[in-house]
């Protein structure tokens, strides 16, 4: 007989057991869906985190359980709590209301909310101090170099297979100058927590053989600054004379060893002032955290010098006179190639110049400026007793200006060509009194070279077996001649008031342009402050 209550016994007992097997896995199904919709949802307005996440199925970064998801959030909090010793905001990755999110969340949608924080925070970091926080065309429009920005799914991406306190450490600019900057920002951080450099020397000229109280003054500031030992001395000996002279070289003045007024007011610039300076200079490092080229050519606007840098040691320097201060003729800060040289070069006179400066001169003189030749549209020279120049206006003057090959051209003997729409380019001059100058700030934009010959043979030294030769064969021509460079050497142009050498003290520049004011005052703006530190 079949026994139907045991039969019912039965069934009833797996009833029982596919419910409890349903009410178990049920739940954990709606956790991990109800994560991936918070998510989801947060990221919906930022397309890189919302791609990276979409393509890893949602999958953690940061708040998943185990070893790997808590040593990603120590790196994380362990770098945004450090970021001040890279001159960076900390209040900006709000610290605080990280953790307190991450540690109130209760649910997994509240998990998948700061999830995706964590992720927006990480890509601020990242960005921040690879590639700096500012926009530099923002701050001035001079200012118009390209920073090389990092695509942010990348770091998520590599950042998600990496070891995370490794991958922090390699996000930080690997350059030589920005680890040296960081020492010297650390040395000035603890300059100020003893008091800074002093007081300020209370006179404008100081000369060997002087004694008083504003000696002591300027000796006390000299041993502060680390360029003499500690001394008693209350004269100007030879002492203090060599220090000032060390001084001097350090901040791109003449080492003649007198402390006149523009050396007093660089000794009266404060360490505070210094300090903001290399703030500066680390946001302007992140700005150009990229590849230079093996061979480049590095000018600094600030120091008035062109170098040609191989594997990043001088191979050849020379003086330069840059922009003039007024707006219009100031010269721009970017990168770019230079192609070739043009010995014997004619000077295509830019139209603003041909307008502004010499058509007033024509108007009141058609003889004026004889040495320049006025070409119609059809290139022609054409007979200036011809031409009623009053006639015409800045917008309906019909004729270019050039002039022709000399030693007396506005370009010299030779120029550096990397085509560019600011039409900037290094050039020889034949106002050489120029390069005797401590500033160097008199050129419509373009940069002038003091030994561009030499400079043409260093460029030349790379695929000519004797360059000086080479050069002056086709200089004596006296015809234009271009000459391509082989291999195209990268130009960046540069701005930097506070710079390194790999041996010697840190040198300081006057801010020709008052473009590092700016820099810093939108620096404070987001919240970078200077600190001192125990020493």
């Amino acid at each position: 007989m079949f026994d139907f209550q045991r039969l019912a016994k039965t069934l009833s007992l797996l009833f029982v057991m596919l419910s409890l097997v349903s009410f178990g896995t049920a739940p954990a199904e709606a956790q991990v869906t109800a994560f991936k919709q918070s998510v989801a949802e947060a990221a919906a307005k930022d397309t890189d985190i919302a791609a990276f996440y979409r393509q890893n199925d949602y999958a953690p970064l940061w708040t998943g359980r185990g070893n790997s998801f808590t040593e990603r959030r120590r790196a994380l909090f362990g770098a945004l709590q450090n970021a001040d010793m890279h001159g960076l905001p900390v209040a900006r990755y709000r610290i605080d209301v990280l953790k307190a999110e991450l540690g109130a969340a209760k649910t997994q949608r509240d998990l998948g909310r700061v999830e995706v924080m964590l992720s927006k925070t990480f890509l601020t970091y990242a960005r921040d101090i690879q590639t700096g926080i500012l926009t530099p065309s923002r701050i001035d429009p001079a200012i118009v170099r390209k920073v090389p920005y990092r695509d942010r799914q990348q770091y998520l991406q590599n950042f998600a297979k990496s070891p995370a306190t490794r991958y922090f450490k390699a996000l930080v600019p690997s350059s030589p100058e920005y680890t040296r900057l960081l020492k010297e920002k650390m040395t000035l951080e603890k300059t100020l927590q003893k008091g800074g450099f002093g007081p300020e020397i209370q006179t404008s000229k100081l000369e060997p053989g002087d004694t008083g109280a504003a000696v002591a003054q300027l000796r006390n500031k000299l041993v502060r600054m680390g360029y003499m030992k500690r001394s008693a001395a209350s004269r100007y000996d030879g002492d203090i004379q060599a220090a000032v002279q060390q001084f001097q070289l350090a901040h791109g003045l003449t080492p003649d060893g007198v402390a006149g007024k523009g050396t007093i007011a660089e000794l009266n610039v404060s360490a505070q002032k210094r300090l903001q300076s290399i703030h500066v200079a680390l946001e302007r490092e992140r700005w150009t955290n990229m590849e230079r080229g093996e061979r480049h050519i590095l000018v600094n606007l600030t120091d008035f010098t062109a170098r040609i840098m191989d594997d990043n040691k001088v191979t050849f320097e020379t003086r330069a006179v840059i922009g003039a201060n007024p707006k219009d003729r100031v010269t721009p800060e970017f990168s770019d190639t230079m192609e070739h040289m043009v010995i014997n070069p004619t000077w295509n006179v830019p139209r603003s110049i041909a307008t502004k400066e010499y058509l007033p001169m024509l108007q009141r003189n058609p003889n004026a400026v004889s040495h320049l030749n006025l070409i119609d549209s059809r290139g022609r020279i054409v007979r200036r007793d011809s031409v009623d120049f009053t006639q015409f206006t800045k917008a309906s003057f019909p004729f270019a200006i050039k002039q022709p090959p000399s030693r007396s051209n506005a370009l010299g003997l030779v120029k550096f060509m990397f085509p560019n729409r600011h039409n900037i380019y290094l050039h020889d001059t034949p106002a050489k009194n120029l390069f005797s100058r401590e500033v160097r700030a008199y050129s419509h934009g373009c940069i002038r070279l003091h030994k561009p010959f030499e400079f043409a043979y260093e460029l030349l030294s790379k695929q000519e077996a004797n360059p000086k030769g080479f050069f002056h064969s086709r200089l004596e021509t006296g015809r234009e001649t271009t000459v391509e460079l082989e291999k195209h050497v990268p130009v960046h142009i540069i701005y930097r008031t506070a710079f390194t050498n790999a041996k010697g003290p840190m040198q300081y520049r006057r801010d020709i342009y008052g473009r590092d004011a700016k820099i810093w005052q939108a620096l404070a703006q987001e919240g970078v402050a200077l600190r001192t530190v125990g020493g």
